[in-house]
């Protein structure tokens, strides 16, 4: 025990003589330990800069869309859409119908008139990303006059009968080089050019679509088609690769709003930026109010009722006029009373055109007598109009044979248009006017795009109609609305079926010139004629009108009232 005391006392004092060096060891280790950097202040991350609010412009319209391919609607509605999706070779300057390039840079017309050579824009893409080029431009033609093109099945191309008739073919020349063949001189060709007919689409996106291709577009424009909710809106969006600079506007969405006091309301608590059509019973409300722009100017259109006379032709060959081999036939519509003249002018003697312009229009319109503005060549001021006399109509019933009057059936628009803000209100006074000499007028409505296509087909007895000029030439008006040739059965523009072979004759004779005043000299023959025939009960001229919010800018009104929203943006 003892042995084990002596180690145990030993192994403590070795033990006690180790701890200071232990100890100073631990200590030095500790000391020249790294230390840990005191805590760095990070600068402040600047801060991201906010994207940019999407500039959205919402347009109130007053109907939808028929179709959304430019060669083949006729229909305002239609046309505002496409005029931001598609392109021409040439286009019209900002507020005129002078014309400019556009996707052709330059061309040459041959001596004797028939022959244009355009050089195309290189670079340009269409919204599906293929090239547009020379093949393209045929591709866009040739589907309109070239019945056994695939394609010239799937449209009716009304508007190339009405005023594109001469062109004989579209020929390419090279990729950017293509030359256009008449059949004959044509003095309103080159701003006939700038319409809409004759915009250029995607030859791929067609071939994609087939038959449906007017609900897919694909331009070259400055918006891309995005979607359509029929009877809702359409929604375009800023095409990035738009030859020229991009759009101001990120998105652009027409909204089918067709009541005027529901687009008014719409516009003043913000939903919309700009309305079309404004009643001119809320002019002076809208120019009470300092959010509101209130945009207007005489227009260049007509606003009638037509009455069809009872026969038109088939335009088997949809070449635009009436064969040898097209004989006339009797219009799905023809009602024995309006095949008579004299019912037609009793029906013009009992209408008060003064009273509906001033009451109805409110001082934005003129009361028409001619189916032409008054500014344009040609106009024949010497026509003396109808008056209102109800005691002659009565008369003239009598005469035609039928002195109790009759029944007949109007339809009655069901959107308002350029020529007529309210068509159901105008109705209603010829439908009064009309029934205090013994014509009972019953209604007929239906929607837009069925309206057009049944009063096209001759379908109606009388139909209220009306028309806004394309491109600042008589032609525009008075081949398109009244010729022979556009009595076609399907695809009419003259809606009162006017049939007489000599006025096409003066109309052939004015495109064969370029003289002025031989130009006018036979627009004045024809509206004497028009005038004689009676077909039409023509109404007013009105003004364009248009209101948008005050933060719009740089909308610019058009004579034609085609709405392009290229160079608008919203502050």
């Amino acid at each position: 025990m003892r042995k084990h005391l002596v180690s145990l006392v030993v192994f403590s004092l070795a033990l006690f003589m180790l701890l200071p060096a232990a100890v100073v060891f631990a200590s030095s280790t500790k000391e020249e330990a790294p230390k840990k950097p005191a805590p760095v202040e990070k600068a402040p991350e600047p801060e991201k800069p906010k994207p940019k609010p999407e500039q959205i412009f919402v347009f109130g319209s007053s109907g939808d869309a028929v179709r959304l391919d430019p060669a083949d609607v006729t229909d305002g509605e239609s046309i505002q859409r496409m005029d931001n999706i598609f392109e021409g070779l040439v286009e019209y300057k900002s507020g005129s119908t002078e014309i400019k390039p556009c996707l052709a840079t330059s061309w040459e017309m041959s001596n004797n008139g028939t022959e244009i050579v355009f050089n195309l824009r290189r670079g340009v893409k269409f919204h599906d990303g293929t090239d547009f080029n020379a093949d393209a431009v045929v591709f866009s033609f040739a589907r309109q006059y070239d019945p056994n093109h695939p394609f010239n099945q799937y449209g009716e191309w009304a508007y190339w009968g009405y005023m594109f008739y001469d062109v004989d073919h579209m020929e390419k020349i090279d990729d950017y080089t293509v030359k256009l063949v008449l059949k004959r001189p044509n003095a309103s060709i080159m701003t006939s050019l700038a319409m809409f007919t004759t915009c250029i689409v995607s030859p791929s996106n067609a071939q994609k679509w087939g038959e449906d291709a007017f609900s897919h577009p694909a331009g070259t424009g400055p918006f891309k088609f995005v979607e359509w909710v029929k009877d809702d809106h359409i929604t375009l969006a800023a095409n990035d690769n738009y030859w020229r600079e991009r759009p101001r506007l990120d998105k652009v969405i027409f909204r089918v709003i067709p009541d005027p006091s529901a687009r008014l309301l719409a516009l003043e608590v913000g939903e919309v930026h700009g309305i079309e059509y404004p009643n001119p019973a809320d002019f002076d409300r809208i120019r009470s109010n300092s959010d509101l722009n209130l945009m207007s100017e005489p227009g260049m259109n007509i606003g009638y009722m037509a009455m069809n006379t009872g026969f038109g032709y088939k335009d088997k060959n949809k070449n635009g006029k009436r064969d040898s081999d097209e004989k006339l036939e009797k219009t799905p519509g023809y009602y024995e009373p309006l095949t008579k003249q004299k019912v037609r002018q009793a029906i013009q003697y009992a209408i008060d055109k003064k009273s509906i312009v001033d009451n109805l229009y409110m001082g934005t319109a003129s009361v028409a007598k001619n189916g032409m503005p008054p500014f344009m060549i040609g106009y024949n001021n010497a026509v003396q109009d109808y008056t209102y006399d109800p005691d002659m109509a009565k008369k003239l019933l009598k005469e035609a044979g039928y002195p109790k009057g009759f029944e007949v059936t109007l339809h009655v628009m069901p959107v308002s248009r350029p020529y007529m803000f309210d068509p159901p209100a105008v109705g209603e006074a010829i439908q009064s006017y009309l029934g205090a000499v013994g014509i009972k007028v019953n209604f007929y409505q239906v929607d837009w795009g069925t309206y057009l296509q049944e009063t096209e087909s001759g379908m109606h007895q009388m139909c209220m109609l009306g028309w806004t000029g394309d491109n600042g030439d008589p032609d525009n008006f008075m081949n398109v609305l009244y010729g022979p040739n556009s009595a076609s059965i399907g695809s009419a523009g003259n809606y009162a079926f006017y049939s007489d072979l000599e006025a096409q004759k003066y109309l052939d004779a004015a495109l064969l010139t370029y003289d002025v005043e031989e130009r006018a000299k036979n627009y004045k023959k024809v509206q004497e004629m028009l005038h004689d025939f009676a077909g039409w009960v023509y109404i007013a001229h009105a003004n364009q009108s248009l209101v948008f919010n005050k933060k719009v800018k740089g909308y610019v009104l058009h004579p034609t009232s085609r709405k392009f929203f290229y160079p608008v943006y919203v502050e």
